[in-house]
């Protein structure tokens, strides 16, 4: 049976949210803009169920401006893509409240500030793909907390330090890019636990000392890139572990001299308190 709620718009709240992002990323001068004079609907890049926005797909859409703290409201948020345009400013921390929210694409804009430390709270995150950006700092011991989590692309922004020991949680990871930060550090044996892991590209950072053993766990890698980086050793025969590799690289240094093994990486996780 058919309701006479079946043909209702959306809440108020959820509405006012929406216009929220129309007004702060310039919806007037947008591809497809909306009329906001017609039913929500009907508005370019939204989906909904059951009278809740349930994905936002502004991707190309020349945005520019920010994302305004009331994307929170939007509480049965699946999917928030706005790749593709030219947003700045930081993330607002409410973005952390929506813990309905599986794919958060926020890739090649202009974003800036730390990755939000509560990002952990979007336990149902299957895609965070935050890359070409201008993101700084460290990375979120909280984002152990997403362990329903596929893809984690963090590359070409600015951010640093060593890799939460928490990113040993992740067991449903396939992807894992960080190319082109300012990550330093060792890798972390805990990334041999990451079984499922197709992709591993590490390349143009700061990391340093041997590849440790455990990543020849990483039975189903595909793609494993760490070039331009300091890693110690020459791993010529490192292509041979991986019977699934189609891409690789290591730097020249790497790949000359004296053959290292993949069990004399020294952690360096004791040295924390140093620095």
């Amino acid at each position: 049976m058919l309701s006479a709620f079946t043909f209702a718009d959306v809440s108020k709240t959820e509405k006012d949210a929406l216009i929220a992002l129309y007004n702060t990323a310039n919806g007037k001068e947008w591809n497809n803009t909306w009329d906001l004079d017609k039913s929500v609907s009907e508005w370019y890049g939204i989906t909904l169920e059951n009278d809740k926005v349930i994905a936002i797909n502004l991707s190309f859409n020349n945005l520019k401006g920010s994302l305004p703290s009331e994307i929170s409201q939007l509480t049965a948020l699946k999917e928030l893509n706005l790749s593709f345009n030219k947003l700045n400013g930081q993330l607002p921390k409410s973005i952390t409240s929506l813990e309905n929210l599986e794919v958060l694409k926020l890739f090649s804009n202009g974003f800036s500030g730390a990755i939000p430390k509560d990002i952990g709270n979007l336990k149902n995150l299957k895609h965070l793909e935050l890359y070409n950006n201008d993101f700084f700092g460290e990375v979120p011991e909280s984002i152990g907390n997403l362990t329903k989590l596929e893809s984690l692309i963090l590359s070409s922004n600015q951010l640093m330090g060593r890799l939460p020991s928490t990113i040993s949680n992740l067991k449903s990871l396939k992807v894992l890019s960080l190319f082109d930060n300012s990550f330093l550090g060792t890798i972390p044996r805990a990334i041999g636990e990451l079984t499922e892991l197709e992709e591993l590209v590490l390349s143009n950072n700061a990391f340093y000392g041997s590849i440790p053993g455990e990543l020849a766990e990483l039975s189903n890698l595909k793609t494993l890139l760490l070039g331009n980086n300091s890693f110690k050793g020459n791993y010529a025969y490192l292509k041979e572990q991986f019977p699934n590799l189609v891409d690789f690289d290591l730097d020249k240094d790497n790949m000359e001299g004296e053959l290292a093994t993949l069990d004399e990486e020294e952690d360096d996780d004791d040295d924390e308190s140093d620095d």
